[in-house]
């Protein structure tokens, strides 16, 4: 079973990352900050513009270190890459199938039931656990909601009626997402999904969560031998990684969604840790930022029992269980995906 490794999240804007020996060298004004060994990570996240030297991105690339850069309010910029994973036979067997939206529309469904499923577990904890301090009518029709486009998805024929159910489920269950922060409601209120920019806290910390899960998913893939940028549900966009936004589904609200609602719910946030720019856009500040990686690293090393496989793992290797589980499926191994059903 493969192990979790340590992630380096580099928050400062004006940092330079290079390379020296076995060592990354963090510098800030030319001047070196920090020192890290190269065999203890498995990924670095770097928010900022200055970027990192060519002999670095090489030998994280040699050595299979996902390197991703974002800015700092965390929308992706770039994902260094080396040499591919895996047999180029896995590869043509997932192409051949992103070419057919007949066998795409399997699995595409397969990752929506994930979906459909975590979300309204979501739900029906936070009606176990706190049914006195939300409105549990409200939350319970939006459950059942979910619990019906369940048997929709099965009947869905193409991969755009499986998008529409879909979209209509998450529509419900971000309709009554905001009875699910039971602290700080003041601050940080829920009406609805805004991406770019993100017009609330909410909605900045959900982005920036789905961010953090996008690269995990993408080195997750990688290092089972898919190719990230070539998805089933999600289809080929330039520059887009579309498998790794298929594999996300499954994981959205029950780690990222989740997450977020945890932090705020247990005041690790703040409502003075961010700021609203003139086009409204609401921004986290470096010590928010910080707090928020330092949960999720935590969130990762807490265990769960794996749904299918039946033994003990990490929150963060979840994903690349499934990545592995899906590669499995394209290789003939197992007669069919198996999506990640939290409860």
């Amino acid at each position: 079973m493969r192990k979790l490794g340590n992630t380096l999240y580099v928050t400062l804007p004006d940092v330079y990352l290079s390379l020296d020996g076995e060592n990354i060298v963090v510098l800030q004004d030319g001047k070196e900050v920090r020192r890290i060994p190269l065999h203890n990570l498995e990924s670095i996240l770097v928010f900022g513009y200055t970027g990192a030297s060519p002999a670095l991105m090489g030998a994280c690339a040699r050595r299979g270190i996902a390197l991703s850069f974002f800015t700092p309010s965390g929308r992706f910029l770039s994902r260094v890459t080396g040499e591919g994973h895996g047999n180029v036979v896995l590869r043509k067997t997932q192409y051949r199938i992103s070419d057919d939206e007949q066998q795409s529309l399997g699995i595409a469904r397969s990752f929506l039931f994930g979906k459909l499923h975590n979300s309204r577990w979501v739900l029906e904890r936070a009606m176990r656990d706190h049914p006195m301090r939300l409105d549990a009518t409200k939350v319970d029709r939006a459950s059942g909601f979910l619990k019906n486009a369940l048997g929709q998805l099965s009947q869905a024929q193409n991969l755009e009626q499986l998008r529409g159910v879909e979209g209509e489920a998450a529509s419900r269950y971000f309709s009554v997402f905001d009875e699910l922060i039971l602290q700080q409601k003041d601050s940080f209120s829920f009406s609805s999904r805004s991406r770019r920019p993100p017009l609330d806290r909410v909605n900045a910390l959900l982005s920036f969560t789905y961010s953090l899960l996008a690269h995990d998913v993408s080195s997750a893939l990688e290092s089972v031998g898919l190719d990230p940028y070539v998805g089933f549900l999600h289809r080929d966009r330039p520059g887009r990684t579309s498998l790794s936004l298929d594999l996300m589904e499954e994981f959205r609200s029950v780690i990222a969604d989740r997450f977020v609602l945890s932090i705020i719910n247990k005041k690790q946030v703040k409502a003075t840790g961010f700021t609203e720019k003139e086009n409204g856009a609401i921004l986290m500040d470096d010590d928010t930022r910080r707090s928020v990686l330092n949960a999720w690293q935590l969130r990762k090393q807490e265990l769960l029992t794996h749904p299918f496989l039946e033994e003990k793992i990490p929150w963060g290797l979840a994903p690349y269980i499934q990545a592995m589980l899906l590669a499995r499926y394209l290789r003939g191994d197992l007669d069919g995906y198996p999506p990640f059903f939290w409860k």
